[in-house]
């Protein structure tokens, strides 16, 4: 499975993005997908995941009210809408899958395929 990520940028404070991740190869293992950020010297921290079977959502606290994961299964991809972003949502923002075997895991060491991750800065 290929993971790529776009859509990031450069917004003012209050700004919004939309990264995007779009997903290829062998993907009807996986049931799980997630967007993480990682802020120059610290942890990668989860933000948001999606579970395909069913489309549940998760959202951590710093995000809820704000993010929006989406996923769009006819073009393979899976969307973070962003609004009222903080100068705190900056960092290089990944997205990832796995399979939980009807489950589901919010912790980044969990997840065995990566992007290359889009970064985000909001000033």
């Amino acid at each position: 499975v290929q993971l790529v990520e776009s859509g990031g940028g450069s917004v003012q404070a209050g700004g919004s993005l939309k990264p995007s991740c779009t997903y290829s190869g062998y993907t009807s293992f996986i049931d799980c997908m997630g967007w993480f950020r990682q802020a120059p010297g610290k942890e990668r921290e989860g933000v948001a995941f999606v579970y395909f079977g069913g489309g549940r959502t998760y959202y951590a606290d710093s995000v809820k009210g704000r993010f929006t994961i989406s996923q769009e299964k006819g073009k393979n991809a899976v969307y973070l809408r962003m609004n009222s972003l903080k100068p705190e949502d900056t960092g290089m923002y990944y997205c990832a899958a796995d399979t939980f075997g009807g489950s589901w895991s919010f912790s980044a060491s969990d997840y065995k395929t990566w992007g290359q991750g889009t970064q985000v800065t909001v000033s």
